[in-house]
């Protein structure tokens, strides 16, 4: 068996040791970290609201497992840093990085740009839905990376019910489709999304206050930026817990259902907060 081939079962030691690594203290009050769902984290459909000013989440090793059906196995990690700059507002900077079944037991690591973005949550919920809108920009940094600068819009919109909360995206991306998309080669990890035309979906999920839990699920559909490529469906379940007042780990898992290059993919990921102390509640 090879390494590349060996990857599942790496994934799922990554997992258990990241889960034992960040054991949940007797004593820990219940935090709302959770409550607040990123892009990849664990699953693509976010909601509307940024991190709270003055917080710095370092999400140190989100890791993105890829197979397809002609069982390729592609690794993704995206290293990442969110700030809340002002009220409401977040910026973020990601260095995504993918390593690649090459065929013949070798594979291909590199980085696949660098990613810069910001949200903004423009109301809280009354009657209508949490809006917000965000900018992101690929830059095209790396072995594996575009060749040119992509620049994405995105609109959120969250509903929340007395059983679960409802969200709503909806993304575009300006540009020319480049004359290699790293998407085909099964690049990985939230840098390669912006590598689609559009992307919409909708998600739901349901918190747990007293266990510092979140269970979500999600469908959305992702035209990729070559034109000549299908429209792609997917479909994916996650949970998100606050381990401790500082850190919250997040597990994923679903299926490309139609498209090109249909698979399943699975994530974990953890977030560490710093500046807590100085935190505006």
């Amino acid at each position: 068996m090879t390494a590349l081939h060996r990857w599942p079962q790496r994934f799922a030691l990554a997992a258990t040791m990241t889960i034992s690594s960040l054991s949940l203290p007797q004593n820990a009050k219940a935090q709302t970290d959770y409550y607040n769902t990123d892009a990849g984290r664990p699953l693509q459909i976010e909601d509307a609201y940024a991190v709270e000013r003055r917080a710095l989440e370092i999400q140190a090793a989100p890791l993105r497992l890829e197979r397809n059906r002609r069982g390729v196995y592609n690794w993704g990690i995206e290293p990442e840093l969110a700030y809340g700059l002002f009220r409401r507002t977040q910026v973020e900077i990601g260095l995504p990085i993918a390593i690649l079944d090459a065929g013949v037991g070798g594979k291909t690591v590199g980085i696949t740009g660098l990613d810069a973005s910001v949200l903004y949550n423009l109301n809280t919920e009354t009657r209508i839905p949490a809006l917000a809108i965000g900018a992101s920009v690929l830059a095209p940094v790396g072995g594996l990376a575009a060749d040119a600068t992509y620049a994405s819009v995105k609109g959120i919109a969250t509903k929340t019910f007395q059983w679960a909360r409802f969200h709503v995206n909806g993304q575009y991306t300006a540009g020319k489709a480049p004359a290699s998309v790293p998407g085909e080669a099964g690049a990985v990890g939230a840098g390669a999304s912006e590598l689609s035309r559009w992307l919409g979906g909708v998600s739901v999920d349901r918190p747990f206050p007293l266990k510092s839990l979140l269970i979500s699920a999600e469908a959305f559909a992702r035209q990729p930026l070559e034109a000549n490529e299908s429209l792609e469906w997917n479909a994916a379940v996650g949970t998100r817990v606050q381990l401790s007042p500082r850190v919250a780990l997040d597990v994923g898992a679903g299926s490309r259902l139609s498209g090109d290059d249909k698979g399943w993919f699975a994530t974990i990921g953890g977030a560490y907060v710093i500046g807590l102390p100085w935190r505006k509640r």
